[in-house]
C-alpha cells in the first residue's frame, strides 16, 4: 500500500507547481451550462468535468497520495494534511504507516459501484480525501445520513482525545456539521461525472441507506445530503481543493464553484433569467482623457453590466447588439460590470471624434439581454 521508493523530491515540486498556479473559475468554463436545470444540467455538466486526466491509485510516479498532500493540506501547517471526519491533522509523509497513519478515503465508497482503486473512477481525487485510518475502518461503505450512536477512535494520534462528533448506525454514517456540504458536493460531484459512458459505471443517488450493498452503484442518502449541502456553505478549504485537483485532474467540481447547481437538479429550482433592465444611466459623459462615466441607476430591474461601444464615423454605425451574443471586445468595445460606473477606451485615433453608445444589460452568455430603446449617447474629440 506504502510506495517505499518514492522520492520526497518529488512530493515538493508538486507542491511548487500548484503554488504557481492561477486559482479559480477558468473564463467560460461553465457557459454551456448557463440557464439549464433538472436532467439537461446533469448533462451539461457531465460534459463539462469527463474525460479528465487520470492517475494511480499507488506508482512511483505521481499518484494521488501526491495530489492530497497538496488538495488536502492543512492551512495551518504545509507538511500536514487534513484527515476527513475527525480533522486530524497529520504528517503527509506517514501514507498507512502500518495503520498509525492516514489512508485514502472514498467518499463515494468504492464499493457502491464496485470501481474499486483501478485508474479512473477509483483514482478520481475529487471523491478521494485523506482519513485516520480507524475511523475510515468504522464508516467502511455506509451511506450518508443523521443518527446513531457517537464515533469514538480508541487510538488517536498524539494531541487529540478521541472524539470525533460522527455517529453511525449498522447502515449508516453521519460526519461533523462542518464537514457535511463537503461531503454533500462530493457525492454530487459522483453522480454528474459518472454517467455510465466509455464503460465507466453510471453513479446514482438514492434516498434510502441500503443494509447490504453489493456492488449496486448507489449511494444515499439524497434528501439528507441536499440538506447538508444547503445547511453548510461551501468553504475557502473546498476552493482551494478544487483548484488544486484541477491543475492536476483538468476538471472541476461543479458544486463547489456554483452551489445553486444542486439546486437546480435536486432542489426543484430553476435559474432565473430577467427581463431587459428598466433603465439607462444618469449624467452619461465623457472626459478628454477618454474617460467614460456615469451614474447606475438605483431602481427597476437593475442591469448586470454594460455594453460601450465608439465609433469615429457616427451614431448611425454604431449597431444595436443581440440578445443572447456576446460581442468581442476590441478597443472601441468594452463590457463593464454594474456599480463600477466608469470606463477607459484605448488606444484611439487622435483629431478623431467618437460617437459613444451605452446598453445596459442583464444575465450573461446565451441568456445575455440588452437595453437597446434610445440608448445613451456622448461624443469626444480626441486631440
Amino acid at each position: 500500500m506504502v510506495k517505499k521508493y518514492k522520492s520526497n523530491f518529488n512530493y515538493f515540486c508538486l507542491i511548487f507547481v500548484v503554488n504557481i498556479i492561477k486559482a479559480g473559475i477558468p473564463s467560460g468554463y461553465y457557459d454551456s451550462a448557463s440557464g439549464l436545470d433538472d436532467d439537461n444540467l446533469k448533462s451539461a455538466l457531465n460534459n463539462i468535468i469527463d474525460g479528465h486526466t487520470e492517475f494511480p491509485y499507488t506508482s512511483s510516479g505521481t499518484d494521488v497520495w501526491d495530489i492530497l498532500k497538496v488538495s488536502d493540506r492543512d492551512p495551518n501547517n504545509s507538511n500536514n494534511v487534513l484527515c476527513v471526519y475527525t480533522q486530524y491533522s497529520m504528517s503527509a509523509a506517514d501514507e498507512y504507516n502500518s495503520g498509525n497513519g492516514w489512508s485514502r478515503e472514498h467518499v463515494w465508497a468504492k464499493s457502491h459501484g464496485d470501481f474499486g482503486t483501478s485508474t479512473g473512477t477509483g483514482t478520481d481525487v475529487h471523491n478521494l480525501k485523506p482519513a485516520d485510518v480507524s475511523i475510515n475502518s468504522t464508516r467502511n461503505n455506509r451511506d450518508f445520513d443523521e443518527g446513531g450512536d457517537a464515533v469514538t477512535d480508541s487510538s488517536p494520534p498524539t494531541g487529540y482525545n478521541g472524539s470525533t462528533d460522527c455517529f453511525k448506525t449498522s447502515t449508516t454514517f453521519e460526519p461533523p456539521d462542518s464537514l457535511k456540504g463537503d461531503i454533500a458536493r462530493i457525492i454530487f460531484y459522483m453522480v454528474v461525472r459518472y454517467e455510465g459512458e466509455n464503460s465507466e459505471v453510471d453513479l446514482e443517488m438514492v434516498n434510502y441507506a441500503d443494509s447490504s450493498p453489493s456492488g449496486e452503484p448507489y449511494h444515499g442518502v439524497q434528501s439528507t445530503l441536499y440538506s447538508w449541502h444547503v445547511a453548510d456553505a461551501v468553504s475557502s478549504f473546498e476552493q482551494n481543493r478544487n483548484d488544486v485537483i484541477y491543475s492536476y485532474q483538468g476538471n472541476r467540481n461543479p458544486f463547489i464553484d456554483h452551489p445553486e447547481y444542486a439546486n437546480y437538479i435536486w432542489g426543484g429550482e430553476s435559474p432565473t433569467t430577467n427581463v431587459e433592465p428598466t433603465n439607462h444611466v444618469n449624467n452619461f459623459s465623457v472626459g478628454r482623457v477618454i474617460t467614460i462615466k456615469w451614474t447606475d441607476p438605483s431602481s427597476g430591474v437593475l442591469p448586470d453590466g454594460y455594453l460601450i461601444k465608439a465609433s469615429s464615423v457616427g451614431y448611425s454605425s454604431i449597431t444595436n447588439p443581440s440578445d443572447g451574443t456576446v460581442e468581442n471586445t476590441t478597443s472601441t468595445l468594452k463590457y463593464v460590470s454594474y456599480g463600477i460606473e466608469t470606463a477607459t477606451l484605448s488606444p484611439l485615433s487622435k483629431n478623431n471624434t467618437y460617437y459613444i453608445r451605452l446598453f445596459p444589460y442583464t444575465n450573461s452568455g446565451s441568456n445575455i439581454n440588452y437595453k437597446t430603446d434610445s440608448p445613451m449617447q456622448t461624443t469626444i474629440v480626441v486631440n
